[in-house]
């Protein structure tokens, strides 16, 4: 287990007591990647995993959580999209499960939603992209925020991580605030912590830890990018919003492209719907990345990472990543 100096456990005190974890860093939710292994592996080593939850029905989700459990006795929570159409079953599965801490990402939490988790004994976090909106989810009932910057992988906002921290970090004290994206190493980490975060959450930085899943090829992809290649996709008609998506640019990039124009000529023509349009713009993403994860086809899938991907240099276990992380911090704080 890392060795923490007394000086930054004093920072991250409150987001270690939170999460019930010797450090204050929580594995990012990445669909495919974030499964019971790396979660586990992030728990064992002191750190805090969340199963990504994605579009698994909630069959899927009780399995993950059981098989999770059969592999740490630590802490670890799941992370829940709110526009899931099974939310209200998935919540039950972790509450009967005993999950810990559930996050709930994607939107707005619906207040049934935040009313269920908070009933049944389970911590709440939520993202929030601005303070206002955050002091609202506090008085709805989140026990915790999460502020992610547009450096991170996979769906992202408009706003970077070091001017959400500015504008939320100062305003919002009542609960601990952890700050995500684009954090690669202990440095930031730190500098985090001083300006009042309770702690940080990193995911393209695990992705390639031993006990990641993903395949080879994912993992080679991502140390062999450099962060100018971890590109946010582009939308390509105002009439259907795409929420960008992050990734390293490759062929699967252009054929998101190639799709919206076929579903836009479509819908014109009439032979789609609105809402069947959208929707297929959509669906994209969630067959690609298993492309991508799964099956190895970095070409043609989609491989989500943040900017942080040109700090990924190999293939390292993961409580020697946590060790590097807190190392950098600690010799950060020394030359204060």
């Amino acid at each position: 287990m890392v060795t923490v100096s007394p000086s930054l456990q004093h920072l991250w005190q409150r987001g270690c007591d939170f999460l019930g974890t010797p450090l204050a860093i929580m594995g990012g939710a990445m669909s495919w990647v974030s499964e019971r292994h790396l979660v586990a592996a992030l728990s064992n080593a002191g750190g805090f995993g969340t199963i990504a939850c994605g579009s698994m029905s909630p069959d899927l989700l009780r399995a993950e959580i059981q098989g999770t459990k059969a592999l740490t006795q630590k802490p670890f929570g799941v992370n829940l999209i709110t526009m899931h159409p099974q939310l209200d079953e998935l919540i039950d599965v972790c509450l009967a499960e005993k999950v810990t801490h559930i996050v709930l990402a994607g939107g707005l939490p619906p207040a049934p939603a935040i009313k269920k988790i908070r009933s049944g004994g389970a911590k709440l976090m939520c993202f929030t992209p601005t303070a206002p909106l955050g002091k609202k989810l506090i008085r709805m009932g989140a026990d915790a925020l999460i502020i992610e910057g547009m450096e991170a992988g996979g769906h992202i906002g408009p706003v970077s991580t070091s001017v959400l921290a500015q504008e939320i970090l100062p305003q919002i004290r009542d609960v601990p605030v952890f700050v995500a994206g684009g954090i690669g190493r202990g440095e930031a980490i730190l500098s985090y912590l001083e300006m009042g975060a309770s702690g940080v959450q990193l995911g393209t930085r695990f992705v390639c830890a031993t006990e990641c899943i993903a395949h080879p090829n994912f993992k080679q992809a991502f140390i062999r990018a450099a962060a100018r290649d971890a590109v946010p996709s582009v939308q390509l008609d105002p009439r259907f919003p795409v929420i960008p998506v992050r990734a390293i640019a490759n062929e699967g990039g252009k054929r998101f492209m190639d799709k919206q124009r076929e579903v836009v000529a479509r819908f014109d023509k009439g032979e789609l719907t609105k809402e069947e349009a959208q929707l297929e713009i959509e669906h994209f993403w969630a067959g690609a990345l298993r492309r991508a994860v799964i099956e190895g086809d970095v070409e043609n899938g989609s491989v989500m990472a943040g900017q942080s991907v040109g700090m990924v240099a190999r293939e390292q276990p993961v409580a020697e990543i946590l060790a590097e992380l807190v190392e950098q911090a600690e010799k950060a704080l020394e030359n204060r």
